[in-house]
């Protein structure tokens, strides 16, 4: 399959650099010598801590630049568009979190539609090759069909995280019909990985382990009809974003935009994914370790399976995912028991 290879000579935006997925792509491209010009508001959603160490990563390589603002700053995006004009635009900066939005819906407004406003009318002002942004895959709510698919429907979602992603994509779409910006949207399917997010279940599961805890889990203790995610490792994530980069969707008469799951297409029922979360934590610590456990029912706004079918991707790109949940999860909890310092 022929696809265009990274472009070393452009200027990547990468917006939400000290995020989890943001840094990871950042550093990617860093290390290949691209320049990179990251930016984030360093919101304490979680642990900021974490985001300072992970800037504290970017931050020997030369070809790196940060810029600490907020997208939903219109000034600040126009101005960071204007003086570094990038040639490809990342938009991974967005209030993440389904049960959160429920709580404070405000900030999804401001940072989800407002910020990615912002950043559609900085390409249209100052125009990029390519725009890459964040969807999710909360988009396809309810569905009962799985493997999801881009052409369902997703015109039915049940938190306004959801809400917020699926704006975007109509957003982006508008923008790529009345401008011709080449756009295409990414529903993520629950990534996961070292220096992940401390408000994903497993790294909150890992925690509540060394506080000697029980961890919830909102499937009823139901096995037969368990949970399914499509955990998809943070390598995975990056490697797709990275050679989808220099592939706009570019076809005559057509607007150029499109929407692309990218996830492991290989789900797994919660309760196999905590117990090997379990038997990769005994390999690190060398003792058996195991969960206290509770079970309640499913929250509001949590959808039974999220399964991504990732033909279009790979047609795209020729990628699809590897990583096996018992590598990506040894790689979590390796890096979790140094970075903690936890026996």
């Amino acid at each position: 399959m022929d696809y265009k290879q990274l472009d070393f000579s452009k200027t990547y935006l990468v917006t939400g650099a000290a995020g989890f997925i943001g840094f990871y792509l950042s550093k990617k491209l860093a290390e290949q010598g691209c320049q990179v010009i990251g930016i984030d508001n360093l919101n304490d959603y979680y642990d900021v801590r974490l985001k300072h160490k992970r800037l504290e990563r970017l931050s020997a390589f030369k070809n790196f630049t940060f810029v600490e603002g907020d997208i939903s700053d219109k000034e600040t995006v126009l101005s960071l568009f204007e003086e570094y004009r990038p040639n490809i635009a990342v938009n991974l900066a967005a209030q993440a979190g389904v049960r959160y939005s429920i709580e404070n819906p405000d900030v999804y407004i401001q940072s989800n539609i407002v910020g990615f406003h912002n950043i559609l009318e900085a390409c249209r002002n100052y125009p990029v090759d390519h725009l890459v942004y964040a969807s999710s895959s909360s988009v396809y709510g309810a569905n009962k069909k799985v493997p999801f698919e881009e052409s369902d429907s997703v015109d039915h979602p049940v938190s306004l995280y959801a809400s917020t992603k699926k704006s975007n994509e109509l957003m982006a779409h508008t923008y790529s019909h009345l401008y011709k910006i080449p756009a295409t949207g990414l529903r993520f399917f629950t990534v996961y990985g070292p220096m992940g997010r401390p408000d994903m279940a497993y790294f909150g599961f890992t925690d509540k382990f060394f506080k000697d805890e029980e961890i919830k889990i909102f499937n009823n203790g139901d096995f037969e009809n368990d949970l399914y995610r499509d955990f998809t490792y943070i390598d995975d994530i990056v490697e797709g974003i990275e050679r989808l980069l220099s592939n706009p969707s570019i076809e005559e008469n057509k607007v150029p935009h499109r929407v692309l799951n990218i996830g492991n297409s290989n789900p797994e029922k919660l309760m196999v994914f905590i117990t090997t979360l379990e038997k990769c934590l005994s390999k690190s610590l060398g003792r058996k370790a195991e969960f206290k456990k509770r079970f309640e029912p499913i929250k509001p706004g949590d959808v039974p399976a999220t399964y991504a079918s990732t033909v279009l991707l790979e047609k795209a790109v020729a990628f699809k995912p590897k990583t096996s949940i018992e590598d990506g999860l040894q790689k979590f909890v390796d890096w979790y028991c140094d970075y903690y310092k936890v026996t």
